[in-house]
């Protein structure tokens, strides 16, 4: 279980992210046309999944931005962001924000996976959501690069991230 803050006050996830070095679990999420993907749907590329409580907030919505510009010249990269958002909203997001880069998976018909990858948060107002976390894979699916943020009003490290991804 790991300890992160909203707003300065204590909460918990389900548990610990997988660890760097490891397979990444394999999922079975919502994409924005109601279509069930998982990681096989994105082989032979390196993924970084960007974990959000939702794109309705002001940092999940500039982390998908910026994640969105940074990713829009690596061909062999494809960004994930996942959260319990309804594959409408995040859609609907995206294209407003005409984020073309963004691959949206919503965990509504999977709610195993905040458990599966150890970001479900679990009291507070925030209880049932996702944390907010990156995770950088390689093209075969091996974690290269974890960061659980410990706060969620705040943005990820991108640079780290992106570093990973370029390793």
């Amino acid at each position: 279980m790991a300890q992160i803050t909203f707003k300065g006050n204590p909460i918990h996830t389900a548990g610990s992210l997988p660890p760097e070095g490891s397979d990444a679990p394999d999922f079975l999420l919502t994409n924005a046309s109601l279509e069930d993907v998982n990681l096989s749907t994105f082989a032979g590329k390196k993924k970084i999944l960007s974990i959000v409580p939702s794109l309705d907030t002001g940092i999940c919505a500039a982390s998908a931005i910026r994640f969105n510009q940074e990713v829009a010249s690596k061909e062999d990269v494809v960004l994930l962001n996942i959260s319990a958002d309804l594959p409408f909203a995040a859609g609907r997001f995206c294209s407003e924000k005409e984020l073309n880069n963004v691959v949206t998976l919503s965990t509504f018909r999977a709610p195993s996976f905040g458990k599966d990858y150890g970001v479900e948060i679990v009291d507070g107002p925030l209880a049932g959501l996702l944390s907010r976390a990156i995770l950088v894979l390689d093209d075969k699916n091996q974690i290269i690069y974890t960061e659980q943020v410990p706060e969620i009003a705040q943005e990820p490290n991108y640079e780290a991230a992106l570093v990973a991804l370029d390793q």
